[in-house]
């Protein structure tokens, strides 16, 4: 009997057959009724179990009584394969005890060999019930992946902000070095300081733009600088029985990245090797200038000599909470990819059981004027004439470190801890030239306090610290009043700059 129902498109069914005149019969009736189908015959366990695990099938259809072997026996390791895959008992024995027991045991459906005219509609309703039960599996782990990201990104968002405020001491201790002292050695250490406070930043900030997938600001890149700084964080984590060899590229080879987010990717990149090396190995690092698809790209290597890995995961690598590792979170190879994939690049990955595995960035030739690095020039701040600043941060560490800068260029800075503090500050001690308040403070809102000062009759400028995430409105802010907002964490350098212009006559 055709088939008049929509197309199946083609599919491909195992028989379960000693008979090999009767899986022809069956393929002849099934193919006749329009079904596009390819057909593999198999008789025993060691083959069913081959097969299965070689190729999808989207049926299986098996004889009950087998030399040797039974149709029971057949669908219980078609189940313990795959639950959904669809099983279809085809015998010229079976009755209706058996049936029961057939259905029972897991079979979608039986059909008697003598009077098959209902195996073409059994066969197509047994494939639809199956993709649609494969569908609702698969939005179902999509809503509870989609439950986990906004888990996640709940949780990003508060470690961020924590580590934020943890970090902020490294951005603005070095400015008081530098005002403490002259000494080149005492200056370099402060740069250095500083610079592990902005990379700290941009890491807390990458955790949310990967369960946000927001594209963070890029920079020109130079490979041989981000290899060495690669080479440097990884020498902690290298056994003794796995050497790193880095290759250096040339100063010029510069792609247009976030240096923090691909530095990251690499250490990623390069763990995985490591860990994959438990007997020991080689791992290599280098870059060059490939074609690729008739394009001109840059291509970076990451190689192990590990264990490497067979099809079946490597076509999971970038599937989120995909891991073979005990604590694993799977998430490091989708981040990998989402980095690569934010510059226009791809991410490729070669692997084979014993023979290690390699994954290869190929990221876009930036322009000629985007390849040039910056240089930003240092500046001397206007020295303070001993104008009241008013601070108000919960954050003790931030506060008193806010305080000691501005002290140091000549301002006289009070602060407080949170709304109603600063409210008695300005009233014990006068109002302020100019007021700094954080947008996250406790008893008053910013905009609460700003509305309260105002009314009590202050008329300054304001600047308030934000986290440029969070995206606050200021319409409520009292007319004419000026504010502007500085986002966390904060330079010393835009600070001073920001109060110079703001207290400028």
């Amino acid at each position: 009997m055709p088939l008049t129902s929509t197309p199946l498109g083609p599919v491909r069914i195992l028989q379960v057959e000693d008979c090999p005149e009767d899986a022809e019969l069956q393929a002849m009736q099934l193919t006749d009724a329009g079904l596009e189908a390819e057909f593999l015959r198999v008789d025993g366990e060691a083959e069913l179990r081959t097969a299965l695990d070689a190729q999808r099938f989207d049926l299986v259809l098996s004889d009950l009584s087998l030399p040797g072997f039974d149709g029971y026996a057949a669908l219980r390791i078609v189940r313990q394969h795959d639950p959904i895959l669809p099983f279809v008992f085809v015998s010229g024995t079976i009755g209706e005890d058996a049936a029961v027991q057939a259905l029972q045991t897991g079979a979608n459906d039986y059909i008697l060999k003598h009077s098959p005219a209902r195996l073409p509609s059994a066969v197509a309703r047994a494939i639809r019930e199956a993709r649609s039960e494969r569908e609702h599996e698969r939005a179902q782990k999509e809503l509870m992946r989609s439950q986990r990201l906004d888990s996640l990104a709940l949780l990003a968002a508060g470690l961020s902000h924590d580590l934020r405020n943890i970090l902020q001491p490294l951005l603005i201790v070095p400015d008081l070095l530098a005002t403490y002292s002259d000494h080149p050695r005492v200056h370099k250490l402060g740069q250095v300081v500083a610079e592990s406070g902005r990379r700290g930043h941009e890491m807390a900030e990458s955790m949310l733009s990967f369960v946000r997938g927001s594209r963070r600001d890029t920079e020109p890149v130079a490979l041989a600088t981000l290899f060495e700084a690669v080479q440097l964080l990884l020498r902690g984590s290298l056994p003794k029985h796995v050497t790193l060899e880095v290759q250096a590229p040339p100063a010029d080879l510069v792609v247009e990245a976030n240096f923090t987010e691909f530095q990251q990717c690499l250490i990623n990149l390069c763990l995985n090797g490591i860990q994959a090396m438990d007997q020991g190995g080689k791992l290599v690092l280098r870059a060059d200038v490939v074609r690729d698809g008739g394009d001109e790209w840059i291509r970076v290597q990451v190689s192990d000599q590990g264990k490497g890995m067979d099809a079946s995961i490597r076509n999971q690598l970038f599937t989120p909470f995909f891991t073979t590792k005990e604590a694993g979170t799977g998430l490091g190879l989708i981040s990998c990819k989402r980095i690569v994939e934010t510059v226009g690049g791809k991410i490729r990955v070669e692997s084979e059981p014993g023979r290690g595995t390699t994954f290869e960035l190929l990221l876009p030739v930036p322009v000629a004027e985007d390849a040039e690095l910056a240089v930003v020039a240092d500046r001397a701040y206007t020295e303070g004439q001993g104008q009241r600043i008013l601070l108000v941060d919960g954050d003790t560490t931030r506060l008193s470190l806010l305080a000691n800068a501005l002290a140091s260029q000549g301002y006289d800075p009070m602060y407080a801890k949170d709304g109603a503090a600063a409210l008695r500050q300005a009233e014990d001690g006068g109002m302020p030239a100019l007021v700094i308040v954080d947008s996250d403070i406790l008893l008053l809102s910013a905009v609460s306090l700003l509305l309260a000062l105002s009314e009590s009759g202050y008329q300054g400028p304001v600047l308030i610290l934000e986290d440029p995430l969070q995206g606050r409105s200021y319409d409520d802010l009292p007319t004419g009043m000026a504010a502007r907002t500085l986002p966390k964490p904060v330079e010393m350098g835009a600070l001073f700059r920001a109060v110079e212009n703001a207290l400028a006559p």
